[in-house]
């Protein structure tokens, strides 16, 4: 595939620089705290201003961990502001590229493909970077960073890892980057996509760097981890990432079913995980009810709203797939890979490229494939003639469990 230039662009301290500037102060001298303070101390902060996070305070933590002699403004979430502030920032994007070119991936994170813009603005990647940066802060009076890279992953971490620390907020990497930069990165949680879960598994292989995962072939990580972590694993560590701005944005441009679930509580990290499985098995039941398969997976998890954050992702299968096992497999994947362990509210998952069933393609190395799929049918079988709920997962009579609850499931297969 032919290498594209992606910029990753990131609003510094979003909602605390928003609160700096609708009151007129610089957010890199004015020790503002994002924080509804009365909940308590205990209460956790939404964001700290820039001028905070200079001195080394994390932008979420507890109100009383921040020191006492800063003299520190704090102001209650006002999320309908940041959502108007972030509006006209996407629309200044727009006004830079075409919305196909580039993909929200946050309420402050944004990936633009300019590849096909070098010639029209005759300017440099870094140029056209600087350029979209500065209308934001003349228009907003928002600080932005920026990162450019050849795919999507290295452009994002460039601009986690270096643009922060230069001047102009700034950086590009290229293939030429990965031995010198990308490699020296430790711990390895610091990079993108790989989380503190993954971390301890490979530390546990004497892994410690970025470079130290080439150890090891990528047909070891594939056998240890699953074919899509696996493979990432290895493909990341060697800066390659063939995802496009058009996968990003193609949950909603194809055939697709989906399932949507708003929690009746704030789940944790472990809690929503379950509820993952069990959106799963449902889908996945209503999918091979269909004779369909899929070959592109979408994940989307909301936190509560008083983070007014989310995140949302696809990964693609190299053929039309139905299994459960395998299906799961990526949406957990992708789950751990972007999770954060803030109070999540709602899960949505949904399979796309749907095609209809005309034959299964056997791994020669997966003699269980046949068997997998008999089994997941004869389960079918006996919940449609006893009811949905015959047979569960063991884990669905945890507490936490909401399959047997839902007033809709006898409605969703």
């Amino acid at each position: 595939m032919k290498d594209r230039i992606i910029i990753s662009i990131d609003l510094k301290s979003f909602f605390a620089s928003v609160e700096c500037v609708d009151r007129s102060l610089d957010p890199f001298k004015t020790p503002l705290v994002v924080a509804d303070i009365s909940r308590g101390n205990g209460a956790m902060t939404l964001a700290v201003s820039p001028y905070l996070r200079n001195k080394g305070i994390n932008s979420r933590s507890r109100v009383y961990t921040i020191p006492k002699n800063l003299n520190i403004i704090f102001v209650k979430p006002r999320m309908k502001l940041y959502e108007e502030y972030s509006e006209k920032i996407i629309n200044i994007y727009k006004n830079f590229v075409s919305e196909e070119d580039m993909h929200v991936y946050s309420i402050d994170e944004v990936f633009i493909d300019i590849t096909d813009y070098l010639k029209y603005y005759n300017k440099t990647p870094k140029e056209i970077a600087l350029m979209i940066m500065k209308k934001i802060k003349d228009e907003t009076g928002i600080t932005s960073t920026a990162g450019i890279g050849p795919n999507i992953f290295l452009s994002k971490v460039a601009m986690d890892i270096e643009a922060k620390h230069n001047k102009d907020c700034i950086a590009q990497w290229s293939y030429s980057d990965i031995e010198n930069k990308l490699w020296n990165i430790e711990p390895i949680s610091k990079v993108w996509g790989f989380g503190i879960k993954t971390e301890k598994s490979l530390l546990n292989l004497g892994i410690k760097k970025i470079k130290d995962i080439n150890n090891y072939k990528r047909d070891f990580y594939i056998k240890r981890f699953g074919n899509v972590m696996g493979n990432d694993i290895w493909c990341k560590a060697n800066g390659i990432d063939f995802t496009t701005i058009s996968d990003l944005n193609s949950k909603s441009k194809n055939k697709s079913i989906s399932l949507s679930q708003i929690l009746n509580k704030n789940y944790n990290i472990d809690e929503a995980s379950l509820i993952i499985e069990e959106m799963n098995d449902m889908l996945n039941t209503k999918l091979r009810n269909m004779n369909l398969t899929t070959k592109l997976v979408y994940l989307g998890i909301d936190y509560s709203r008083d983070f007014c954050k989310k995140f949302h992702e696809t990964i693609s299968f190299s053929e039309e797939e139905d299994n459960k096992d395998k299906i799961l497999e990526a949406l957990k994947y992708i789950y751990y890979k972007n999770i954060e362990d803030l109070p999540i509210r709602k899960v949505t998952i949904a399979y796309s490229r749907l095609s209809n069933k005309k034959y299964t393609q056997l791994s020669l190395f997966d003699k269980n494939e046949i068997k997998s799929n008999d089994y997941y049918n004869l389960i079918d079988q006996i919940n449609d003639k006893f009811g949905k709920t015959t047979i569960l997962r063991a884990s669905s009579l945890l507490k936490n469990s909401t399959i047997k609850s839902r007033e809709k499931f006898k409605n969703m297969i």
